[in-house]
């Protein structure tokens, strides 16, 4: 058998191709690009089905230094940091608050009947933790940074288990938001009437409300990626201070001192962020961390828990409906608007914000805009929730890995 051993440099290298068959792949199937799956995970599933039969045919084995996935990865959660915006989450008003409050919640739940699940199925918690928010409202990106953390407790399988349940989350996302949102407004006819919102405050502040297309600077830019490498420096002792006391991801630190960057900056003018900048870095190191965790995927190593995943993974479909249904629609104000956001919390709920937004989308071109739902969803399920999530999940981790 062919042993294939690739340095830490070859092993980026191939997860940059990985990508970029992904992209092509992304335009070319209409599956992919309707249930919004990631570039880095439709080339990186592709590459795990060709090493899985090379494998099982004793041809040929890969081994990867995956030593620059930790960088990227706390690049990645580096850049999340610098999202929480107090003064933002203060002028999105009560909705943008009580639909982070929502979010959270599911987050919470979605953790609770991970484990509980597992514990009725035989899965080991922190293997059925994984199908849990990490997986789910985390998506991709976060199922693949933790991963890694069980691993390395000695529970192998654990990101073939993330990954597969992040790409369920995806497509079930995507499936069930519309439905949902469509027999809310019929089954207790709702009076199609969507409330207007004043978002102009938001709009000359946050670039992900701005539609003008700015020139990026090179110096901006630059400023930018040395203050998330700066953020990765100090957080990486406050990451060592904290797990003095519990068992946090390394990532938290330099999470933390992002987003306390952040607030000073919103409240003085001497000291600018840069954010385009820092969210194009978001989505490069997202997109490179995430490819080289899909090439070293291990699909073989799902065989022995197909059947309890399923099981796991239903759970979780089932609690976002019910919960959306009964709680979401009912705490955003029992009206249209609420059902249009009922269907976003869904999308990105059980996946991601692009599917969220999808399928805000989609009811509104059967019915009618929601202005309250497209403003409202972005901020929560783009700028905090991932935030929140982590901090909770790293916090479930910590309890269970004692």
């Amino acid at each position: 058998m062919l042993n294939i051993k690739m340095d830490m440099i070859q092993t980026v290298g191939l997860a940059v191709i990985i990508l970029i068959l992904g992209r092509f792949l992304r335009k070319k199937v209409k599956f992919f690009e309707t249930y919004c799956i990631p570039s880095p995970v439709v080339g990186g599933f592709l590459f795990a089905i060709i090493n899985l039969i090379l494998r099982k045919s004793n041809l040929v084995i890969f081994e990867f230094d995956n030593t620059l996935q930790s960088f990227f990865m706390t690049l990645f959660f580096t850049s999340i940091g610098f999202n929480a915006s107090w003064r933002l989450l203060k002028v999105g008003g009560k909705k943008v608050g009580m639909f982070l409050i929502m979010a959270i919640v599911l987050v919470i739940l979605q953790n609770i009947v991970a484990v509980g699940v597992g514990y009725l199925t035989g899965v080991d918690p922190l293997i059925a933790l994984l199908t849990g928010s990490t997986a789910m409202t985390g998506g991709h990106g976060t199922a693949a940074a933790m991963a890694p953390i069980v691993e390395e407790l000695g529970h192998t399988g654990a990101k073939s288990v993330a990954i597969a349940a992040a790409t369920f989350g995806l497509i079930a996302g995507s499936s069930l938001g519309g439905p949902l949102a469509n027999r809310l407004i019929k089954g207790k006819k709702l009076e199609v009437v969507a409330e207007r919102v004043d978002n102009e405050k938001v709009r000359n502040d946050e670039f992900l409300f701005n539609n003008d297309v700015r020139k990026l600077d090179g110096e901006n830019f630059a400023k930018a990626f040395f203050l998330i490498l700066l953020s990765m420096f100090i957080g990486s002792y406050v990451s060592t201070f904290l797990n003095q006391f519990l068992n946090f991801p390394n990532y938290i630190g330099p999470m933390i001192v992002a987003a306390i960057l952040r607030n000073i900056s919103d409240h003085t003018t001497k000291f600018d962020l840069h954010y385009e900048e820092v969210h194009i870095l978001e989505d490069v190191s997202l997109n490179l961390f995430l490819g080289m965790a899909m090439i070293s995927l291990k699909l073989w190593e799902l065989s022995s828990v197909a059947g309890q995943l399923a099981v796991l993974l239903l759970a979780q479909a089932l609690l976002a409906w019910v919960f959306i249904y009964f709680v979401t629609f009912r705490f955003m104000g029992r009206n249209y608007d609420a059902a249009v956001l009922s269907a976003g919390h869904v999308g990105f709920g059980l996946g991601a914000t692009p599917n969220g937004i999808a399928n805000m989308q989609s009811v509104c071109d059967k019915y009618k805009h929601s202005h309250i739902a497209f403003f409202v969803m972005p901020i929560v399920g783009a700028l905090f929730i991932d935030f929140f999530n982590v901090a909770i999940i790293s916090g479930f981790f910590s309890f269970l890995s004692r």
